[in-house]
């Protein structure tokens, strides 16, 4: 059962969006009320060098734009591929570092080979014996910070860099398609991710060659040469991508990756030059995971655990690493540190290391050259540096809130992050936040416009109250070629005293469920999945959701962030289709399973309290307060006297949950009880390191690893008490500890 055109005209003309984009039918005018306009924002050709390592051998950025405009295109395995449909903007990205130099080494004209012959041969031959090899040993000097100079050399590296801006001017057709000059830099300090996509909004005005790794893998460094960019009059912004790759790196909140402090000159010049960062591509998902989100039944979607560049090593750490942490990490520094570096948008992207891209399930051709060009090498699982082909996904898709489709409009939108992002789909979402919002305001013919007038759209910050409690108009409408909508959800986070919390509300969803009246979850709404035929209909779902919901718990005194998450119906996915095709049972397994819900996510709107309201909120005492009254944390010996071979009673004191811990006197702890009641180990959280864990006392702290990062304790004693400290919770000694009796 698809969508009626006429109905989703009607739907689109309701929401301000009869000139959807998605369409590309109706005139291209410049709407006040902006329009929505779906894009790309990572992609390589055969001229980065890992691509053409892959077996990416014959196309250039040109492919791109020509397969992004709807032309049939080549792809690595020797065949015809065309996009479901046609895009609206985007950007080839190629990796800085050593870009375009495996083509100027065969070239008997480029500067390579006439001012650096020997080593343009050296690179030719070293290509064709074993591409994968000198992508490897290539890899190396950049992460070694050892540039081959013949190889990066302005003289040599400038040519290459205006043939691909010359390329995005030649397809950019305002109105119509969009395209930028960008590129990537690709930072990989011992294979952990910490790599931007640069975009460039004007490309008259750019650099004569890109800042890169082989320049520094300092990301300072990059938002400094920014941030010169900007004054000498070439505007830029950067958007992180893949920090579920970063081990932990992307988002520190106590000392960056290279030990320094995270302050507000940090703070500062991150968002001065990343509005974005990248919630899903082809190398999963970048929201959360289950371990960060235990209560978010929709967390376990496409988890990709994995080192870049095949590193060995246990899994990557978690905190750090993902996105909606990074928000609540974010505004408990705010409330702690008077500064957020993570007020960040979200857009999407693909990846893609085969000049074309997969966004959908049903058209997915794999993304590593001819690693994985085939249906049997995907579903055997083919690698390539211990990557296996059937954790990757379809692209993510960009979307952007824009009045036209121009670089200048499109620019300025990712700049406000009036922004969102897709697993692949192309679900219209409008997000507003406010004071005034009414209940009836979504049966207004003009709600758009009122949205506008009396709120923020998604990416802002919320003004000063106006009323008990803000106000959020959620719509969304379904993609036409694909599944229904299950449900709209809306993320809240929040801290107090340095501790982060979180909370999903399903705030519209399709049919005639109820939430749980304990719970206010609303149950899975079922699903029309047949995995032996590998279909799904859309006798389930609703074409379209819309509400206008209020925050029940809202506390004026506590910084808050609120984003939306839309979730279709199940479906089918790749892996199931395709392994179906060649007569083989789905695979399922870690990070991905046979049946998967898409889904989009919206960019933030951020509430700050005012001085006044910070003041009226009741916080909790700090370290430095307990250093003022002498107070000293006790020492390893201590410690071990205090707790080890005992059963300890932890009062987290700005939740009031009381957890019984046992530690043991082999170093493993385990929680026997939650506020009074026998625990299971799964619902145990982590009050000072729920579960039953390894724990190490060392250098006066109580040491415990969770999700891949450590977290230490330091304990205070106050009198005849005890009073704790965490790691993760800026300067709060949040918990009160007391030995029971034996």
């Amino acid at each position: 059962m698809g969508i009626k055109p006429r109905r989703m005209a009607a739907v689109l003309l309701a929401a301000g969006l009869l000139t959807l984009s998605a369409t590309q039918v109706f005139a291209q005018q410049k709407n006040p009320e902006r329009n929505v306009y779906y894009g790309e924002t990572h992609l390589h050709t055969s001229w980065s060098f890992d691509a053409y390592a892959f077996g990416d051998t014959q196309t250039g950025p040109a492919a791109f734009y020509q397969y992004a405009t709807g032309k049939p295109t080549l792809h690595p395995g020797g065949y015809q591929v065309t996009i479901t449909k046609p895009l609206d903007w985007g950007a080839v990205t190629e990796h800085a570092e050593y870009m375009g130099m495996i083509q100027e080494a065969m070239d008997p004209e480029s500067p390579l080979r006439k001012n650096s012959p020997i080593m343009a041969r050296v690179l030719e031959d070293g290509v064709k014996a074993d591409g994968l090899l000198a992508f490897k040993l290539l890899s190396a000097t950049v992460a070694k910070g050892m540039a081959i100079k013949e190889l990066s050399a302005p003289a040599v590296v400038a040519p290459v860099w205006k043939r691909i801006i010359d390329i995005a001017d030649q397809y950019n057709k305002p109105g119509k398609f969009t395209t930028f000059a960008a590129y990537e830099w690709t930072s990989t300090p011992n294979s952990k991710n910490l790599h931007r996509n640069v975009f460039f909004r004007d490309s008259t005005k750019v650099p004569l060659v890109p800042f890169t790794p082989l320049d520094s893998t300092d990301p300072r460094d990059l938002w400094n040469w920014m941030d010169q960019q900007r004054v000498a009059g070439n505007e830029a912004l950067a958007i992180s991508h893949n920090a579920n790759l970063s081990d932990g790196l992307m988002f520190p909140t106590e000392v960056d990756h290279s030990g320094r402090p995270i302050d507000r000159a940090w703070a500062e010049a991150r968002l001065r030059n990343e509005p974005l960062t990248e919630m899903k591509q082809v190398k999963g998902q970048s929201e959360t995971t289950p371990g960060l989100s235990p209560n978010d039944e929709f967390a376990n979607y496409e988890v990709f655990v994995w080192h870049l560049l095949g590193r060995p090593g246990p899994p990557p750490r978690e905190y750090g690493s993902y996105v909606r942490q990074a928000y609540k990490d974010g505004v408990a520094l705010e409330q702690a540190r008077g500064f957020n570096p993570y007020k960040f948008g979200v857009l999407s992207g693909s990846d893609s290391h085969v000049s074309v891209v997969p966004y959908r399930q049903k058209n997915f051709f794999g993304v590593h050259g001819t690693v994985d060009d085939t249906p049997q090498k995907r579903i055997d699982g083919a690698t390539v540096l211990g990557l296996n082909s059937l954790w990757v996904t379809p692209a993510g898709l960009s979307a952007v809130w824009a009045e036209e489709n121009t670089r200048e409009a499109i620019f300025d939108a990712m700049k406000r992050k009036e922004t969102y992002s897709t697993s692949g789909v192309r679900i219209p979402l409008r997000f507003f936040g406010g004071w005034a919002l009414d209940a009836g305001l979504l049966k207004q013919k003009d709600w758009v416009r009122t949205a506008y007038a009396k709120g923020v759209p998604m990416g802002a910050d919320l003004p000063a109250p106006k009323a008990s409690a803000p106000s959020f108009a959620i719509w969304a409408v379904k993609d036409p070629d694909s599944g229904n909508l299950d449900r709209i959800q809306v993320v809240k986070g929040w801290s107090k005293s340095g501790q982060s919390f979180e909370k999903i509300y399903d705030v519209a969803w399709a049919g005639a469920r109820k939430p749980d009246p304990a719970t206010g979850k609303v149950p899975p709404i079922g699903s029309t999945v047949k995995i032996a035929q590998g279909t799904y209909t859309n006798s389930i779902g609703a074409v379209e959701l819309k509400t206008v919901w209020t925050d029940p718990d809202f506390d004026p005194g506590l910084d808050a962030f609120y984003y939306t998450r839309v979730l279709e119906i199940p479906t089918p996915r790749w892996s199931t289709m395709q392994a179906l095709k060649l007569g083989r049972v789905p695979p399922s397994g870690p990070g991905f399973s046979a049946i998967i819900q898409e889904r989009a996510w919206s960019s933030p709107i951020w509430y700050t309290p005012g001085a006044e309201a910070r003041k009226s909120a009741r916080h909790g005492l700090t370290v430095a307060d307990l250093q003022k009254q002498g107070s000293v944390a006790l020492s390893d010996a201590q410690l071990k006297e205090l707790i080890v071979g005992k059963t300890v009673n932890v009062r987290n004191s700005v939740t009031g949950e009381r957890f019984e811990i046992l530690y043991g006197a082999t170093g493993r702890r385990l929680v026997t009880a939650v506020n009074g009641k026998p625990s299971a180990l799964h619902e145990a959280g982590e009050m000072m390191h729920g579960g039953d864990l390894d724990y190490e006392i060392k250098n006066g702290r109580l040491s415990t690893t969770i999700n891949g990062s450590e977290f230490a304790v330091a304990v205070y004693k106050v009198g005849d008490k005890y009073l704790a400290a965490r790691s993760n919770e800026f300067g709060y000694a949040n918990y009160e500890v007391e030995v029971l009796k034996q």
